[in-house]
């Protein structure tokens, strides 16, 4: 009888190790369930779809930081276009440079008051001048903050019997701000100023 009941409770024993294992096995296994699914959740959060032409085009999310360079060149590139993209017509003139004046500081203001000032823009209306601008480099010291930048790139002044290639040069500290709709990469462009504007050439047409 002693024997049956030592059985008995061997019995159990083992039913209870096995239940402790079982139980075990089941919260591992459901906190690897979890985990996986927060991954799965995260990374389908980081991908976007984007409409384009009809096509579903897949782009995922980054974190500022690793685009910073990126960003920060292509802020610089768009100023300079707006800025410097000028045709014979004050609103594409008022447009642009409203959009320009948006993504730096008052440094590009005065500069944008000096040359109204001077009959700059005037003359480009007058003289039926269109203006473009074409980047070259861009240079940026991503080690201290504000960003220091310069650029180079060549300005193009288009007028009825000629057209006159410029060299431009500039440079300017970028820091950042909070994103908006006007300045999508959040940076904005401080002391900026025209280094060089030499001519380089004349072309007749």
């Amino acid at each position: 009888m002693f024997r049956q009941f030592q059985n008995i409770e061997t019995a159990f024993r083992h039913v209870r190790l096995f239940s402790f294992v079982l139980i075990a096995a089941c919260m591992a296994i459901t906190c690897f369930a979890i985990v996986e699914s927060y991954k799965m959740v995260s990374e389908t959060q980081r991908r976007i779809y984007i409409l384009a032409n009809g096509k579903a085009l897949e782009a995922f999310s980054a974190e500022r930081k690793d685009n910073i360079p990126v960003e920060a060149r292509d802020h610089i590139r768009m100023f300079h276009y707006y800025f410097f993209s000028l045709d014979p017509d004050d609103k594409v003139i008022a447009t642009n440079i409203g959009k320009a004046l948006y993504l730096a500081d008052a440094s590009a203001k005065k500069q944008y008051d000096d040359l109204t000032e001077s009959g700059y823009y005037g003359g480009i209306i007058s003289g039926n001048i269109s203006q473009k601008v074409e980047p070259d480099s861009i240079t940026i010291n991503l080690n201290t903050m504000p960003y220091y930048f310069r650029y180079y790139g060549k300005q193009r002044i288009i007028r009825p019997t000629a057209v006159l290639d410029r060299i431009l040069i500039t440079e300017g500290y970028l820091r950042n701000v909070d994103r908006s709709d006007a300045n999508p990469h959040g940076f904005l462009i401080e002391r900026w100023r025209i280094i060089d504007n030499r001519d380089l050439e004349v072309k007749s047409r």
